[in-house]
């Protein structure tokens, strides 16, 4: 039996040199302390946790030998996983890209400066990554306006719960968007893009209720009401036409459609089948402890996002003895099988579901004060906005081999109508080992970068940044040189997307394209 009951119950949570440079990289990579809620000296320390909270001892991975699936669907697996690849970066032995080690510390200054410019000395003012920021592009905090909106008499929980809602639909339709795309705010008639626009139309669906299947509370996501949206209603909803294409508009749709049978699963989305239910299965949960303030350990929201969502991934993903593995690809720098086994061949990323994990934290942690132990054990986002930063900066350079099949992709593509035709860059499909290799080299480089980035801003072990605030403070902030669009950028591969403009100005796209699905970016 869990420490709290489920919903209707009161709980106390309802309140307002390349030598020195590889020394420090090592140190970066060692597996996190599975018994802290927080340990600063781990790769990503965490804003959801704190150093005063009481040791909560977290599950380790599951064995790979016993339930491969279970260990590749796990959080431990992506960061263990992707260090093969990064040891092999790290000696310039890449199948598809060479690495100059020499530009590493450039890729840090360059990242220093972004965070010193945007955030001076307030570096702990730096929120954690995630889609709250989103929301807030313009510097308008739509969120806190929504919260406004509803009456008193909605406490604390059912405020977070439909945040949650909204949260998870939204991180689900935030694949990316494609070069062409934008939407303009039916509130405010201004123009986003990318994510901010992404993030800013689906605030606007949720609060006429498209998602909703009660009239009366339009604020909510639930089963029925996601049942009714079809791809028709998406792409209205989106502003999509012949001249304003969205990239992976079917996937995105079929996202939804997946999501509404996922809810039925009452243990974790409760009776009305709605995402912010999964607050009461986690206050409830045996593993969640009552201090001052309730502390869940990440293992357990992560179980919720990988089991309770996994019939929205699509059929035709990677699987082990039938069981689907979602965002995890074979890759060629992974052990060969024979003789090795055919799970050691996949190389795990789960970036939707980290993105997630990230996000839904932030509405929980700031209404409610939940903390989550393990909260480190996420890893940077491996999308192309981080790993655009790495080829802009000179740190990886891809093949000429793949690069010339990656330009007559590029060109066969420019020939569909929609499809981007200037700025030509290599572009591959997101089972491609090219894009499977790049996205693992980046987690491990995003971990090492934050070390890097930590002794270059002059901080301590102690008051250092985390992953997740050094992945805001560079990958998404407001971008000062985009006068066409009102956009957010938020301070890494906000170096990656600042790099990138000034790289490419008419697309301002990474280096490499991803021909998307709408379900992985």
């Amino acid at each position: 039996m869990g420490l709290f009951n489920r919903k209707g119950s009161k709980v106390s949570t309802d309140g307002d040199s390349t030598a020195s440079i590889t020394s420090r990289h090592s140190q970066a990579l060692k597996s996190p302390p599975l018994k802290t809620p927080n340990t600063p000296s781990t790769p990503n320390g965490s804003h959801f946790a704190s150093s005063s909270m009481p040791d909560v001892t977290l599950p380790k991975a599951p064995d790979p030998k016993v339930d491969p699936a279970a260990y590749l669907r796990s959080i431990h697996a992506v960061r263990e996983r992707s260090k093969y690849v990064y040891e092999k970066a790290k000696r310039n032995k890449l199948a598809h890209f060479d690495v100059d080690m020499s530009h590493f510390g450039e890729t840090a200054r360059y990242t220093v400066s972004i965070i010193k410019r945007d955030y001076a000395l307030d570096y702990q003012s730096i929120p954690p990554h995630g889609r709250w920021q989103h929301f807030e592009v313009g510097g308008r905090p739509r969120i806190d306006q929504l919260l406004a909106t509803w009456p008193l008499s909605v406490d604390n929980q059912e405020r977070t719960r439909r945040l949650l809602d909204l949260f998870l639909v939204s991180v689900l339709l935030d694949a990316g968007a494609g070069t062409s795309w934008s939407y303009k705010s039916k509130e405010s008639g201004k123009v986003y893009r990318r994510s901010e626009g992404l993030a800013v139309a689906s605030l606007e669906m949720f609060k006429t209720g498209l998602f909703s299947s009660e009239p009366q509370q339009p604020c909510q996501v639930d089963a029925e009401g996601l049942k009714r949206v079809n791809e028709q209603q998406l792409a209205r909803a989106l502003q999509v036409s012949d001249t304003n294409p969205i990239a992976g508009l079917p996937g995105r749709a079929g996202l939804l459609s997946r999501l509404a049978d996922a809810l039925s699963n009452q243990e974790y989305f409760g009776k009305t089948s709605r995402p912010g239910n999964m607050l009461d299965y986690l206050l409830s949960h045996p593993s969640t402890l009552a201090s001052s303030v309730a502390i869940v350990p990440l293992p357990t929201l992560w179980n919720v996002l990988v089991n309770g969502l996994s019939p929205i991934w699509p059929s035709t993903r990677t699987s082990i003895s039938g069981t689907p593995l979602g965002d995890a690809w074979p890759c060629d720098s992974m052990p060969k099988s024979p003789p090795a086994q055919p799970w050691e061949t996949i190389l795990p990323f789960h970036k939707l579901t980290q993105w997630l994990a990230y996000s839904l934290m932030t509405p929980m942690h700031k209404l409610l004060h939940i903390h989550f132990a393990g909260a480190n054990l996420l890893t940077g986002l491996p999308e192309y906005r981080n790993g655009g930063l790495l080829i802009d900066t000179g740190l990886l350079t891809l093949k000429d081999s793949d690069k010339l099949r990656g330009l007559a992709a590029y060109r066969k593509n420019a020939e569909l109508k929609g499809q981007p035709s200037m700025e030509v860059v290599p572009l591959f499909t997101t089972d491609d080992d090219v894009i499977v290799e790049w996205r693992a080299v980046t987690v491990g480089f995003l971990d090492a970068l934050l070390v890097e980035v930590n002794a270059q801003l002059g901080l301590s072990t102690a008051d250092g940044l985390t992953l997740a605030q050094m992945l805001e403070a560079g990958t998404w902030k407001v971008s000062r040189s985009c006068v066409d669009f009102e956009l957010t950028l938020t301070a890494d591969a906000q170096a990656g997307r600042e790099i990138a403009e000034v790289s490419r100005p008419n697309t301002k796209e990474p280096p490499i394209m991803i021909l998307s699905d709408g379900t992985v970016f």
